[in-house]
């Protein structure tokens, strides 16, 4: 585990830096329970529920943390019927947001519909907090092939903490099979990145996983991982 003292407000770039370098060869309870350890309850995780994966993992270690679910207001049915499964399973401490007043004039799929549909509703959730975790991957694709394990977020103002930055698809399948964990119903439906319903499709075989998210768009990110 990574020595850096990064517990106080003054953290710097460079030393979370340090600490993600150290972590690169970690397990992702390590990375986990360092957040936890380092930022107590001050620490979200925000899950799509797509990712079980890392919501497994962290309620393993911390059964009451805080959970996060944006409700974008255009999810597929099987999205929300999921998120209940899955709070179920682990009774989870769950905050759902809902897009801003904002949104109504910005539909699913227009310029600014994630800013006030996960962007800005996100940013009151993390209000307050001094670090989030999420299940962003380097093999995810091109955008997020650098991803740091633990970083800086500037456009949150908090740290940012990424156990599964590592990760393989090979991994969260073995893991999800290791660990008899649900699969979100429309994965076994080719969906291998799940956003919202009226710009997400099913991936074709040989394609990265997010190339159903926006298709068609000149878009790749919600804005959330910028």
């Amino acid at each position: 585990m990574p020595e850096t003292d990064v517990s106080d407000q003054s953290v710097t770039t460079e030393a979370l830096a340090e600490v993600s370098a150290g972590f690169e060869s970690s397990p992702a309870s390590s990375v986990i329970r360092w957040t936890l350890d380092t930022f107590g309850d001050e620490v979200v995780l925000a899950a799509s529920f797509e990712d079980i994966v890392l919501v497994d993992l962290v309620t393993k270690l911390a059964p009451e943390v805080e959970v996060v679910f944006l409700d974008t207001g255009a999810h597929f049915a099987e999205t929300l019927s999921f998120v209940e499964q899955v709070r179920a399973r682990y009774g989870l401490h769950l905050t759902t947001t809902h897009p801003v007043p904002e949104a109504s004039a910005h539909p699913c799929g227009s310029a600014q519909c994630c800013r006030f549909r996960k962007v800005e509703p996100l940013r009151g959730a993390l209000a307050g907090k001094r670090a989030w975790l999420t299940s962003l991957k380097r093999c995810d694709g091109p955008t997020r092939a650098d991803a740091p394990i633990v970083s800086w977020d500037a456009s949150f103002g908090l740290v940012k903490v990424n156990p599964l930055a590592t990760w393989t698809e090979h991994d969260i399948a073995s893991y999800l099979a290791d660990h008899d964990l649900p699969l979100h119903p429309l994965v076994p439906k080719g969906y291998r990145s799940i956003g919202c319903a009226p710009t997400t499709r099913p991936v074709a075989e040989g394609e990265e996983a997010r190339a159903g998210r926006w298709s068609g768009l000149d878009k790749s990110e919600c804005g959330l991982h910028a």
